[in-house]
């Protein structure tokens, strides 16, 4: 699936949520500085400096949550996750499912004036550096990293992939598995980053998830399944056109295709086989995004717009229409949904007293967004990843979407995994797959 941003090419960086301005007229009155201001609350305030506070009182802090070291080998820990489609453990999603209201609040906020704000260096890797034989070293004005920031770091590349990566995830603690539009699906072994096999398949893969020991793939016009511990597999059929999105939910495999329905199969202990369950009519162009929360299916699709069903019911009970172009991405994440499109937005919605959603936030890029992931940093703190149309992985604390760093690749990046023990992994348009793991902040001087 080629999808292009409308977007231009010029890049501006919008930071949202300035530090509180200082005091830069004594003949402002007290009364004045101390008010918040009212264009910076709607979140569109372009002055700067601004003569009122740009901040509020902080929320509470979140609850404390014990957090492994990040490793410093490629090694994803063991995986505890319950095996098959009934009775799953919780879903490596990143986020966890703990609410705080007070956030409804302070979207694109820097609470009491702390936000970092974005880094301020060139953003540009040297070419030079990239072939290992630049001579201005320290002194270079070009970036000897693949990243900006001091949170994270790069662990390893894998190379083998050919073409874009369109699936990453980890069925169990020691093999990653990665999927590719170059047919192939390879299996990486964590201890040493080697790739210990390639699989093709015969058909461009559109995504890749696991649960439990299985690992499914999406085909042309088929869904692959995979039992890693009994070594069998089966293809599920029905599809029509390619399976771009893939998600489980209430014991059920969702598969999102070309044609813009949504097939689910049920796993059948007695027979040992997914049977079909049911099929999800209403987008009119292909579903390329769907995630699972609150007892809710949430798929959004290049009609623009983004379905609800209920999952007990399976039917459509709201349709969001407000982005502009194709949603690409959805997740959850406290009681919010978060959606990504190549209009340059991420939209947040909350639920009203009624129960429908309704946008509470919009966040703009100057590009077209292609995947979210969200996950908790060393800190145990909410981050946003935000892949964008011009090879950027944004990084965003949340919810203020302060940004904290980026991550450059020499293509877009396609698919961001969360992973254990402070792990995380991007693919690339390029075909390399890269491993990331979080560092804990530097504590700095009062």
């Amino acid at each position: 699936m080629d999808i292009e941003s409308n977007g231009s090419n010029k890049r501006v960086f919008h930071g949202l949520g300035n530090k509180p301005h200082q005091n830069h007229n004594q003949n402002q009155s007290q009364n004045q500085i101390q008010k918040v201001c009212y264009h910076w609350q709607a979140g569109r305030c372009n002055r700067n400096p601004c003569a009122f506070l740009h901040r509020e009182l902080p929320p509470p802090p979140l609850p404390s949550h014990s957090s492994s070291s990040a490793s410093t080998s490629f090694n994803g820990g063991s995986s505890k996750r319950a095996h098959g489609l009934g009775g799953v453990g919780p879903r490596n999603d990143g986020f966890s499912s703990r609410k705080n209201p007070n956030f409804n609040n302070t979207w694109g906020r820097v609470s009491g004036g702390a936000g970092a704000g974005p880094p301020k260096k060139m953003e540009r890797v040297c070419n030079y550096w990239v072939q290992g034989n630049c001579s201005y070293g320290d002194n270079c004005k070009f970036l000897h990293s693949w990243s900006i920031g001091h949170s994270f770091s790069l662990l390893t590349t894998l190379e083998g992939h050919q073409k874009v990566v369109t699936g990453i995830t980890l069925p169990s603690g020691d093999k990653l598995y990665t999927g590719s539009k170059d047919e192939h699906v390879r299996i990486w072994d964590c201890a040493s980053g080697q790739c210990v096999s390639a699989i093709h398949l015969g058909g461009e893969i559109g995504c890749m998830i696991s649960e439990g020991p299985w690992v499914f793939i999406g085909l042309p016009n088929m869904v692959k399944a995979w039992n890693i511990e009994t070594v069998t597999d089966m293809s599920l059929s029905g599809p029509a056109g390619q399976v771009y999105s893939l998600v489980v939910g209430n014991d059920m495999l969702f598969a999102g295709t070309q044609d813009g329905s949504i097939l689910a199969w049920k796993f059948n202990p007695a027979t040992n086989c997914f049977e079909p369950a049911a099929s999800l009519v209403g987008h009119t162009h292909a579903v390329v995004t769907m995630f699972v929360g609150a007892n809710r299916l949430y798929s959004g699709s290049m009609d623009n717009s983004i379905r609800v069903w209920n999952l007990e019911t399976l039917q459509c009970i709201q349709i969001l229409t407000e982005h502009t172009s194709v949603v690409m991405s959805v997740l959850c994440w406290e009681q919010f949904l978060l959606s990504a499109s190549l209009d340059n937005t991420i939209k947040v919605w909350a639920a009203t007293q009624s129960g429908n959603l309704e946008t509470t936030y919009t966040h703009t890029e100057e590009q077209g967004i292609l995947t979210l992931c969200g996950m908790f940093d060393s800190e145990a703190k909410p981050v946003l990843l935000c892949s964008t149309n011009d090879n950027f992985v944004h990084v965003y604390d949340l919810p203020s979407f302060t940004e904290r760093g980026k991550i450059i690749s020499k293509q877009e990046i396609r698919a961001v995994q969360a992973g254990p023990s402070g792990l995380f992994f991007t693919g690339d348009g390029n075909g390399q797959v890269r491993v990331w793991n979080w560092l804990k902040e530097p504590k700095t001087a009062v």
